[in-house]
């Protein structure tokens, strides 16, 4: 007989919790979505009756609900630490979308207070955890590129398109570093592991930008962009492996990144991290005395091609299940949201910021069988 599913409440009812509660309800056995909640009623009751579930009047009905174990976190970062430790203190496991909070020092204490109650914490990006990242980290650990040596990301934004249609681009937490740069950190350190130090320019030349997305109400006219659109980084591992990072939102044209993993073997070249699919392509080694093998695109073995975002829920209720830590932890997301605050605190003071904090790399997922996904059990 199948397992009792795992109960969970969502919070928050923007535009991030349509996907999520679609894969919640349709997806993920392991999962009951018992209802949803929000700061505002209304929005709540519209967004549930779309997945034909129920509505809690407020967020405190929602936790005082005993039928619930996990709660699904999916408000602005700013509203990210109180409704935390309001879940944790009510006795509920939390997962929550990035970044965990609005600094790793409160991030920190929430880990340590769900560690206290024995309380599962975890938190998106789970992108890292979709076909792609996947068949990137077997590549790795199966030594198809040999030693690493190297890792080089970069991806632009057009803050001039894209903010009139997410509002939240140009509120507090907004910026490259908290909204954008996650993926690319929560990839990185998951494949590669924790970070040691970081060196940054940050920048926020253009306190305003001119709406040019035809659709928009406010097409035509100034915006206030006040939150960091331009980041050079420089990262070293605890691996002793470094790399470049380079962020900017200041472009032209929707998002292109560039995203690649150099070895003593060959490299890497990863799809944009911001989702679960797409090409890894290989460029081997060569060698003087024979023909140069052909780049060529990884076989996937891997399922979550496309957006599953959900999927951590599920893995963090596989996780309490089995009793074993979740692949997208609260250590990892903590040690993430260091190193961006360490880039912060670096583009103010021109000096290297040194991370102390550290994580166990997560376990790669089990390869799927036959007209399955990648099992997350």
């Amino acid at each position: 007989m199948a397992e009792k599913p795992i109960r969970v409440g969502v919070v928050g009812s923007g535009m991030i919790s349509s996907i999520y509660l679609k894969n919640m309800t349709e997806r993920f056995d392991i999962l009951e979505v018992a209802g949803l909640a929000s700061a505002h009623y209304d929005n709540a009751k519209r967004r549930a009756e779309e997945f034909g579930i129920p509505a809690y009047e407020s967020v405190e009905a929602l936790l005082a609900d005993e039928t619930v174990d996990l709660i699904v976190n999916l408000t602005p970062a700013p509203a990210h630490e109180g409704i935390i430790r309001q879940a944790l203190l009510a006795g509920k496991h939390v997962y929550t979308e990035k970044v965990m909070t609005t600094s790793h020092e409160s991030a920190r204490a929430l880990a340590d207070l769900a560690a206290e109650k024995g309380l599962w914490l975890g938190s998106a990006p789970d992108t890292f955890l979709g076909a792609a990242l996947q068949t990137a980290r077997q590549a790795i650990d199966g030594g198809l590129i040999g030693e690493v040596t190297s890792f080089a990301f970069a991806a632009n934004r057009d803050n001039c398109f894209l903010t009139p249609f997410f509002r939240f681009l140009n509120q507090p937490f907004g910026g490259v570093a908290y909204d954008y740069a996650p993926y690319y950190f929560t990839a990185l350190c998951a494949l590669l592991g924790p970070v040691e130090k970081v060196a940054a320019a940050v920048r926020a030349p253009y306190p305003t930008h001119l709406d040019v997305n035809p659709k928009s109400a406010t097409f035509g006219q100034s915006m206030d962009t006040p939150n960091e659109s331009e980041i050079s980084a420089v990262l070293t591992l605890r691996s002793g492996v470094s790399g470049t990072v380079h962020l900017n939102a200041d472009s032209v044209i929707e998002d292109q990144h560039f995203f690649a993993i150099f070895g003593t073997k060959g490299i890497l070249y990863l799809p944009d991290p911001n989702g679960f699919g797409g090409e890894v392509r290989l460029q081997p080694n060569w060698a003087f005395d024979q023909p140069p093998e052909a780049a060529r695109t990884l076989e996937n073995a891997f399922g979550f091609t496309d957006n599953a975002r959900g999927l951590g829920p599920a893995e963090l209720a596989w996780s309490i299940r089995a009793n074993r830590p979740a692949r997208a932890s609260a250590d990892m997301a903590c040690h993430v949201l260091e190193v961006i605050d360490g880039i912060i605190e670096s583009g103010k003071t021109d000096r290297f910021v040194t991370i102390e904090s550290t994580f166990e790399r997560p376990a790669p997922l089990n390869a799927p069988a036959d007209g399955e996904e990648s099992s997350i059990m």
